[in-house]
């Protein structure tokens, strides 16, 4: 008869195979094979109990009341043992000795003498018995016809109820109940070697229990996974390790998440105070008249600081809790591998699965950055738009440069209009500073200071590149629209997509499609806005430490015969 196939754990990714400098004793299937082999030990001669002295196998110590001063033979057993039978639960296995005792001596102590359980709101009766407050009351209501309340103990007999709080005695069922008295008696009984049987030289990896041989009926471990106790020393040393390991990246990257966090908050804190400077000073120069609106947004900016400031407060407070807990698991693990005898660590491992049970985290830290973009950029315009909606600022000084349009590009003749034309290329004259593949176009003008703001008219268009380019990027060849190729800028892609041009690129949320595009560019602070110019809406912002100069850039992307995305793109400059 060949041994039963081996069935790897699951928490124990270690295969059969002989691992290299490991002990010749293999991980093998406890089967009956197995126990009628000659890999474990002769029997030892039968134990007689000296006169006076108790059984090694009393009803005490094992969870069977009875057992034959002798046991057959290993392979005997193997052949006779029940298959379907199945081991007691580990927490149900009676506490011996002293500990025991004193365990059942306190418990006792604890009980309703009504509901026979563990106290429940302990209350005292003026004869200074003891009830869960729920099963005297009941008691009460049932002798309401008699007319007289008494005590279940000793029946002594109230007028009125008088039921006194019993605090201190709460305190003690509460700690008796958070208390793993079992786990740490079962611990410390499992640790000791066979009292009948010398050293305990097998473990159970399925059950993460040390086996007896003599003791543990075989059946009971048929087709788990059963070694010598050097290789699952090993074993559960390599796997608690990997487990601290995880716990100790959880607490780095929280702690990380943490900083993070309070550094978003300081933040936000210094970007709100400096946003309220902002507007007050926006809204003191167009005086009375503005007062009211004035009031609306700093009620919103107050809005959404408090919300920012809640969600950054709530996470710090969560992931400081998700830490103590992972610093909790680490503690605990470190505590076990520090244990050097390998019974007691091998008989604490079973307990640990349940004391580790939420202490490992993921991070996925989220969060949103504050809208700072909603209170700065052109204020006064977009106050001022938003209170006359029939003011229409004539264009300003900016327009764009001929010497740098590709010669498919056909310009208006104020320089303020750009379309993609079907015709053959125009005779231009190349120069360094001409596009040569990328239909495109800069503005005549460079900005390396102050504060700036133009509108584009994109309307009926199904593609266009529009934003700010570096004077001395790159014109010639296939060009990557990124901030590291020195443009930054959004795109309208697919007909009716919009990404800004990152790496890689970033999706807009536009709910409608945009016919005017607001830039606004702020070079001493290192800004790039983009507005939907019609609402003011917030589209995207640059943060970046311009190195040299900039000019506006565009693109109005390729016509087609069909008539798609022949508009032109038009410039409509306004004064701040």
């Amino acid at each position: 008869m060949t041994g039963a196939p081996s069935l790897k754990h699951p928490r124990s990714p270690i295969s059969n195979t002989q691992r290299p400098g490991s002990h010749t004793t293999s991980r093998q299937p406890f089967t009956r094979a197995r126990i009628a082999g000659s890999v474990y030990p002769p029997l030892p001669p039968p134990v007689t109990p000296q006169r006076g002295s108790s059984a090694p196998f009393s009803s005490s110590c094992h969870p069977r009341l009875s057992r034959p001063a002798s046991r057959p033979h290993p392979s005997v057993l193997a052949l006779t043992a029940p298959r379907s039978r199945s081991r007691p639960p580990a927490s149900r296995a009676p506490l011996s000795g002293a500990s025991g005792a004193m365990a059942c001596s306190l418990k006792d102590e604890l009980l309703c003498s009504i509901c026979l359980s563990i106290y429940q709101d302990p209350v005292s009766l003026g004869c200074e018995h003891y009830f869960c407050r729920r099963c005297i009351t009941e008691h009460w209501v049932r002798q309401e016809a008699q007319g007289a309340r008494d005590c279940p103990e000793c029946r002594r007999t109230f007028a009125e109820p008088a039921l006194a709080p019993s605090l201190k005695l709460a305190n003690i069922v509460e700690r008796y109940s958070a208390f793993p008295l079992d786990a740490i008696l079962s611990a410390r009984r499992a640790a000791r070697p066979c009292q009948a049987h010398d050293k305990v030289k097998l473990f159970c990896l399925t059950d993460r229990a040390l086996l007896c041989f003599f003791c543990d009926e075989p059946a009971l471990h048929e087709q788990h996974q059963v070694t010598g106790i050097d290789d699952a020393f090993e074993e559960l040393q390599r796997e608690l390790k990997e487990q601290l390991q995880a716990l100790q990246d959880s607490e780095r990257e929280h702690t990380e998440a943490l900083q993070l966090l309070k550094r978003q908050l300081a933040e936000t804190k210094s970007s709100t105070k400096s946003l309220r400077t902002t507007i007050g000073e926006a809204f003191e120069r167009l005086h009375r008249l503005l007062r009211e609106r004035q009031k609306a947004m700093l009620e919103e900016l107050e809005a959404d600081t408090a919300r920012t400031l809640t969600d950054i407060e709530q996470k710090v407070q969560r992931y400081s809790q998700q830490l103590r807990k992972v610093q909790e698991g680490a503690q605990i693990l470190q505590e076990r591998l520090a244990e050097t005898d390998r019974h007691t660590f091998l008989a604490g491992v079973a307990s640990l699965s349940e004391r580790l049970k939420g202490k490992i985290h993921e991070t996925n830290l989220t969060y949103e950055d504050f809208p700072t973009s909603k209170y700065t950029g052109p204020l006064q315009y977009t106050i001022w738009k938003s209170l006359f909606q029939d003011i229409h600022p004539v264009p300003a000084a900016l327009t764009l440069d001929p010497g740098t349009a590709h010669q498919r590009l056909i310009l208006s003749d104020d320089c303020t209009i750009v379309a993609y034309g079907n015709l053959h290329p125009q005779p231009l004259q190349d120069s360094p500073k001409r596009f040569d593949v990328e239909v495109s176009v800069l503005g005549s003008e460079a900005f390396s200071s102050g504060v700036h703001y133009w509108e584009v008219v994109v309307a009926e268009k199904t593609q266009w590149v529009i934003g700010l380019a570096h004077e001395a990027a790159s014109r010639k060849g296939s060009i990557q629209i990124q901030p590291s190729r020195g443009f930054y800028c959004i795109v309208m892609h697919d007909g009716n997509q919009y990404s800004a041009c990152t790496e890689p690129w970033t999706r807009l949320n536009v709910r409608d499609k945009l016919d005017k595009v607001g830039v606004f560019l702020d070079y001493d602070q290192g800004l790039l806005i983009f507005y939907n110019a019609d609402d003011m809406s917030w589209l995207y912002t640059f943060r970046e430490k311009f190195p040299g100069k900039l000019c506006s850039y565009f693109s109005p992307g390729q016509s087609h015969a069909n008539g798609k995305n022949v508009q032109p793109l038009r410039i409509n400059t306004v004064r701040i």
